[in-house]
């Protein structure tokens, strides 16, 4: 019998502050995908940075609830990340937030020891939100995957920032919903060039790309039918590409092992699917909590503001 695959986020984590619904849910790009792992089978951990305050202590709680491995997490001196969001027609709109907190400003730079952690792991994931970038060629040099996405901010595509990361790269993810699908495909063809394995590039409703050096495969978007109310987007990027993942390392994607054509068709389809079912899910995984008091006011002023919106 084969291994079991395992699989590590390493970097963010934040508290999505839903201005709208005064609830905390927990969340970060990195927490997102190891929990989404998680609940798709995988082994997962996630390894970063908490807070030492309240909101640090309830990520930590929720994330020990859903069975994540977090022994390897550490807890700096300081606050949180929060991220301010607000549904607008069941998409997700961040208002600003405090830049991270203690997870980007204090993250965790890889030691000896934590490589050999690492070295247990068959890929790790990382994202621009997470101050990780000089670890990344670490993580490299390990006998592990990486996967890392550059969001979609058009300064995390320019060449100062994405050129010195993309031949560390096994997969780049992209969020491409701004572009068309020509723009989409010439995109990943150039991060491709650059020196990635795998390009994924997602569109929202208009679907996925992903380019795997000789073949630009596509998959369209799983239409959201029946009776159930659309939650919001929070986590559909992360969640698809924790399916995508997932699918290809059961496929056999390994270091050095590229995946089939049939394997990356398998495994978009696969992402479609699950990203589909989390536009139901309040946050990007539920755990919700009413916003503290002491916070709660600061976001009722936010609400009642005119300069929100």
């Amino acid at each position: 019998m084969a291994a079991a695959v395992k699989v590590l986020g390493f970097g963010d984590n934040v508290i999505d502050r839903f201005i709208d619904r005064r609830i905390d849910y927990p969340g970060g790009n990195c927490v997102n995908f190891a929990v989404f792992a998680h609940e798709l089978g995988i082994d997962a951990a996630y390894m970063g940075a908490f807070g030492s305050d309240g909101s640090g202590d309830f990520l930590r709680s929720e994330l020990a609830a859903i069975g994540l491995d977090v022994s390897h997490a550490v807890v700096r001196d300081g606050e949180t990340g929060i991220a301010m969001v607000e549904v607008v027609d069941g998409d997700r709109v961040f208002r600003g937030g405090n830049e991270g907190g203690v997870s980007v400003r204090e993250p965790i730079l890889l030691t000896r020891e934590d490589l050999r952690y690492v070295d247990g792991f068959d890929l790790v994931h990382s994202s621009v939100y997470s101050a990780s970038e000089a670890q990344i060629p670490l993580l490299s040099a390990a006998d592990v995957l990486v996967t890392y996405d550059f969001s979609s901010e058009d300064h995390f595509r320019s060449p100062e920032y994405l050129d010195p990361l993309a031949p560390h790269l096994d997969l780049a993810l992209l969020s491409c919903s701004h572009l068309g699908e020509a723009e989409t495909g010439e995109l990943l063809r150039s991060v491709v060039a650059k020196g990635a394995g795998l390009a994924l590039g997602t569109r929202g409703a208009d679907g996925s790309l992903l380019f795997d050096g000789s073949e630009l495969h596509r998959v369209g978007a799983v239409p959201l039918v029946g009776d159930r109310p659309i939650a919001d987007t929070m986590g559909c990027g992360d969640a698809l590409l924790a399916a995508v993942v997932s699918s290809l390392l059961a496929s056999g994607w390994r270091k050095g092992v590229a995946p089939s054509a049939g394997a990356i068709d398998a495994a978009l389809s696969a992402g479609s699917s699950f990203a589909a079912e989390q536009c139901f899910i309040d946050g990007a995984f539920g755990h919700g909590r009413p916003t503290p008091d002491s916070a709660r006011r600061r976001v009722e002023a936010r609400v009642d503001s005119p300069s929100v919106g």
